[in-house]
């Protein structure tokens, strides 16, 4: 190859990497923009997810209010906040300019499988992050809060009977609240990850079934590691999970029927027992 040839081979991998930083900075910009709107609502955001312990405090009778251990500690808050709402509102942006950035090197039929899921991602992710705001975290919280016990009465000190009440770390709250919201919103993703592998290729649902129940042990694992020691959660969690496992089963089935009948029209779909082997150990038709 001459020198000739690598400068001009060199040519379309800078422009890509002209278009990559493009899309890069435009990502940024966007992540930058939903952090500084997400900064200036931070409160307002942080109310709504202490709604949950709040109502669990209330079935207790008990005040709502969580306290700040280190002096910073509101400022950082603030800070995870508008990280995690900065992303947010800029995945659509961040999205969009992924594919702008494959979709010139995709074929048209390529350019149809991958924008659905590029759609249906964080549509999941929505709905798995609902799951746990409106459905675990009060079972969690109500489970997290028996604990307690109510301040005592004279009587009960004398008897050396120490009251156990909550007042939770603002910091830690948030760190908790979200880490349901994300172990649930990613668990959603399963459909999504499966049914693209089985676009690809790289998974078939015959596949998928005959491992069902090594992917049993896995979301028992997973379902005791995410939720809380508590029995009624865990057995939600995996029944859910286990519930996107089977869909996601019948999409990839789906999504084979679908390639069968494109390679049947085009002549090209050959039968996988069409060749049989003899006692011999010679192919047979």
């Amino acid at each position: 190859m001459s020198a000739d040839d690598i400068d001009d081979s060199s040519a379309p991998l800078i422009e890509h990497l002209a278009e990559l930083r493009n899309r890069l900075i435009y990502s940024v910009a966007a992540f930058l923009v939903g952090m500084v709107l997400c900064f200036t609502v931070w409160n307002p955001i942080f109310n709504f997810l202490t709604q949950p312990i709040c109502a669990a405090l209330a079935d207790r009778n008990q005040d709502c209010g969580l306290v700040l251990i280190k002096l910073q500690e509101g400022f950082f808050v603030a800070i995870r906040i508008s990280l995690f709402g900065g992303f947010i509102l800029a995945f659509p942006v961040i999205a969009f300019q992924m594919w702008r950035f494959v979709a010139p090197g995709l074929y048209k039929n390529e350019k149809g499988a991958f924008l659905p899921f590029l759609i249906a991602s964080p549509a999941m992710f929505t709905l798995g992050a609902a799951f746990a705001y409106f459905a675990i975290l009060p079972l969690a919280f109500d489970f997290f809060l028996g604990f307690q016990q109510m301040t005592p009465t004279t009587g009960d000190v004398a008897n050396g009977t120490a009251g156990v009440l909550f007042q939770g770390s603002m910091e830690e709250y948030l760190a908790l609240t979200t880490k349901f919201i994300l172990a649930f919103g990613i668990c959603f993703q399963l459909p999504v990850l499966l049914t693209l592998m089985g676009k690809a290729g790289l998974v078939s649902a015959r596949g998928l079934a005959s491992v069902r129940k090594y992917a049993v042990v896995a979301i028992l694992v997973l379902a005791a590691v995410v939720t809380p020691p508590d029995v009624i959660t865990q057995i939600i969690l995996f029944a859910v999970v286990y519930g996107l496992y089977e869909i996601s089963i019948l999409l990839v089935k789906r999504v084979e029927k679908k390639r069968e009948a494109e390679l049947r029209a085009q002549g090209l779909w050959v039968e996988e027992d069409a060749y049989e082997e003899d006692d011999s150990g010679e192919e047979v038709k």
